[in-house]
């Protein structure tokens, strides 16, 4: 089993001699038998420097919306950055990129480009201060918004003894290093149940700019909202004068071409966008309604950054959006994702395997629990983590590629053969677990 990884090892050791653990995040490391080196990809293939094949469901953690290295996308870099690489100042793609998104994206009346995620939710939460006069926001258990400080709490508990009573709950940091006090900027409460966040905001309102939600928990399961669940926080938003953001990163044209909001019929005050928007190239927009994105218009928000629409991530974007206009591949990428979802149920039932199996299809979580629904993150707290760790180790040794916690997602290249192909690797890999 050693050989199979012998490249990615010796470059590991030579890696952890100039990088702080060997890698550049985190959850590199936890890949099996240790953090993997890649040398290329296209479609929906990867390879390590091994010589290995993956069928890549992971998609770089989402953003390959199109698959990798897709010519036009590629194209399309390489046209524009001849023109030059950052300008630090305004260029004629950068409008036309946000026309694009104005026009397709229900919110979007005004639009400000960032590079991460992470920033962009941060710029959010300061509109929202700034507009109400507020200083804290309700956020969900479980709920990824980023590494940064006062969104990396919650996110990991102990054991479901710890979490606390529903109304109040408990949270813990999860890393080391986190101010105390950016422990109180948020008041953290279960997903998917609008009568706890109807109590809260009665109690509460005086104090809350806004209330930031992934419009599908992506981050631990795959759980779809209630039905009136976002609706609910909608009126509740208007009825209180606060912001209602979206955090879209995971769904941002992965859903439809304008995000959750689209598909389900809900606009927020404020969303933020990345990863799919450039097919890995490293973008975000915080988008909103010219109501809330005003303070950034007249400047009494701050929002700055150099490498802010630089050439290369904008051409990758507009040739990522012209793509996915004219393939229309979002219908196609839900069939293949309830293929999925089906075969994966089926195999499991075949060997008696308490596979949990969710999700909307896009993307799709795979979960080892006796647990029949799950409805927010204090469900997820049932899952057997050693045994999803052993089918994701087994999956790989197959050559699919899977996020380590349950996550597939599906792109625009993925064909009914990868669902297949994937499909009868879990029957050999369910079959002996």
């Amino acid at each position: 089993m050693e050989n199979k990884y012998s490249k990615s090892a010796a470059l590991l050791e030579r890696s952890k001699k100039v990088l702080a653990g060997g890698v550049s995040s985190e959850f590199r490391k936890y890949n099996y038998p240790h953090a993997l080196f890649y040398s290329h990809a296209e479609g929906t293939k990867i390879y390590d420097v091994d010589g290995n094949e993956y069928l890549d469901f992971t998609l770089s953690q989402g953003p390959m919306i199109l698959g990798h290295s897709h010519p036009e996308v590629i194209k399309a870099i390489e046209s524009y950055s001849a023109t030059g690489q950052l300008f630090a100042g305004q260029h004629i793609q950068e409008v036309e990129l946000a026309e694009k998104l104005q026009s397709i994206i229900p919110s979007a009346e005004l639009i400000r480009f960032s590079l991460s995620g992470s920033e962009a939710v941060q710029t959010a939460f300061r509109i929202a201060r700034a507009k109400t006069g507020k200083h804290k926001f309700i956020r969900f258990e479980g709920h990824y918004h980023g590494w940064l400080d006062n969104v990396t709490w919650g996110l990991s508990q102990p054991s479901p003894e710890d979490l606390g009573d529903r109304s109040a709950p408990n949270v813990f940091p999860w890393t080391k290093g986190l101010p105390e006090h950016t422990s109180k900027e948020f008041t953290i409460l279960p997903w998917n149940d609008l009568d706890l966040v109807k109590k809260t905001l009665a109690e509460q309102h005086h104090e809350i700019a806004a209330i930031i939600t992934e419009p599908v928990m992506c981050n631990k399961g795959c759980i779809l909202p209630n039905e009136g669940f976002l609706e609910g926080l909608r009126e509740l938003c208007d009825e209180y004068g606060i912001a209602l953001i979206f955090d879209e990163v995971i769904t941002g044209f992965r859903l439809s071409l304008g995000g959750a909001q689209s598909l389900f019929g809900i606009t927020p005050d404020l969303s933020i966008f990345a990863k799919a928007i450039a097919n890995g190239y490293p973008i975000s927009a915080i988008v909103g309604k010219k109501s809330w994105m005003a303070s950034l218009e007249d400047g009494s928000v701050i929002h700055a950054g150099t490498l802010n629409s630089g050439n290369a991530p904008v051409a990758a974007a507009l040739a990522t959006i012209s793509i996915l206009e004219r393939d229309k591949p979002h219908q196609r990428m839900f069939e293949l994702g309830n293929m999925l979802k089906n075969g994966l149920r089926e195999v499991a039932a075949k060997y008696g395997q308490n596979l949990l199996v969710a999700g909307p299809g896009p993307m799709v979580g795979s979960y080892f629990t006796d647990v029949k629904e799950i409805k927010d993150y204090r469900d997820t707290l049932s899952f057997d983590n050693a045994k999803l760790r052993r089918f994701i180790v087994a999956m790989q040794q197959e050559g699919i590629r899977i996020i380590g916690r349950g996550l597939w997602y599906i792109s625009a290249a993925h064909t009914e053969k990868d669902i297949t192909t994937a499909i009868q690797a879990s029957d050999r890999v369910l079959k002996s677990l």
